[in-house]
């Protein structure tokens, strides 16, 4: 509906748009049933609380860094059980006054990091009284957050009971849970008639490059900006099933598209291809089996890579075409 730029005003917009809809040319809004309009409101709260939960982490970090506790440098996940029980007991003492076999008992088995290492993290730390309660407050909103993440979703999934069939359907995908699925049904819905094909829907979520070719060259090919929640969700799925070894289908078309194009664009091409599955899973009714799941996998076990050792090296060279009768001379020699 976007005018000549240049020659837009409100008037000449309203009579553009006013001669679109007597041609037919304006395309209807997808607006969903009453019951996924309600689903998709819960699900967008959800998406928001768990930003808030991050930025309540940034600021925790904050105030680690702040007072010289290096826990985050150390271990994994720095709101760990461990990092936890650590960071309150040390808001309970000062770094004159800690006991260090009374935050070695805290260390939970299964910590890679070992006692020393974490007692080395926390020497010299200063919690000062404006930091302690910066500290205070943004755990206890954080402990809120996640108590409200929680109802949330026990919400999400009370109201997608009705359709828990697809939901079914498409968490057997590599990548997909049960609560991604009801995340990405609260945006689309069930009814894929409403869509063209498959395509429409990936450019519908903003997962479809552009075109833009002009006299033999081609510029600028960005996906659109469309898909504010559901993209997002359908990349951190995507980034899930490439990593999974189970079922190593997705992880060896990444593979293939990261040589050509780079972790970025792969990334996206992913998560398209995985749109594309959840509109005929839904659509037909029908669980995750592409049909050249088992060529692909095939061909990559032809495609391992070769051990070469005395015995195969020579062999080996023969059969890309190199002339390895000197070689063998030398070797017989």
């Amino acid at each position: 509906m976007k005018a000549i730029k240049g020659k837009k005003t409100d008037k000449k917009d309203s009579k553009w748009i006013a001669d679109l809809y007597k041609f037919d040319l304006v395309r209807c809004s997808f607006i969903p049933p009453k019951d996924f309009r309600q689903l998709r409101e819960l699900a967008r709260y959800r998406f928001k609380l768990v930003c808030m939960k991050s930025s309540e982490k940034n600021r925790i970090r904050n105030c680690m860094t702040v007072s010289n506790i290096g826990i985050a440098s150390v271990l994994k996940d720095p709101f760990c059980k461990t990092a936890t029980e650590i960071m309150s007991y040390l808001l309970e003492h000062t770094s004159d006054t800690i006991d260090e076999k009374a935050v070695r008992r805290l260390i939970k088995k299964g910590t890679k990091a070992t006692s020393n290492e974490i007692i080395e993290a926390i020497k010299g730390y200063n919690i000062e009284t404006d930091q302690a309660k910066k500290l205070e407050l943004a755990r206890n909103h954080l402990n809120y957050l996640e108590d409200m993440i929680t109802q949330t979703e026990v919400e999400l999934y009370v109201r997608i009971k009705p359709y828990y069939e697809f939901v079914e359907f498409v968490s057997t995908m590599p990548g997909m849970t049960q609560l991604s699925t009801t995340i990405v049904l609260a945006e689309t819905g069930v009814d894929m008639e409403i869509f063209d094909d498959a395509g429409h829907l990936c450019s519908w979520c903003g997962l479809s490059p552009a075109n833009n070719e002009s006299a033999g060259k081609k510029k600028s090919v960005r996906i659109a900006k469309a898909g504010d929640y559901l993209k997002p969700v359908m990349v951190q799925c995507a980034l899930s099933a490439v990593r999974s070894r189970k079922q190593p289908y997705f992880a060896v078309k990444y593979n293939a598209i990261k040589k050509r194009r780079g972790h970025k664009k792969a990334m996206i091409a992913i998560a398209r291809m995985m749109m594309v599955c959840i509109y005929h899973m839904i659509s037909e009714k029908k669980p995750f089996a592409p049909t050249d799941y088992e060529e692909l996998i095939d061909s990559r076990e032809q495609k391992k890579r070769v051990v070469l050792n005395e015995e195969n090296a020579l062999a080996f060279l023969a059969a890309q075409g190199y002339d390895i009768s000197q070689l063998v001379k030398c070797n017989d020699n």
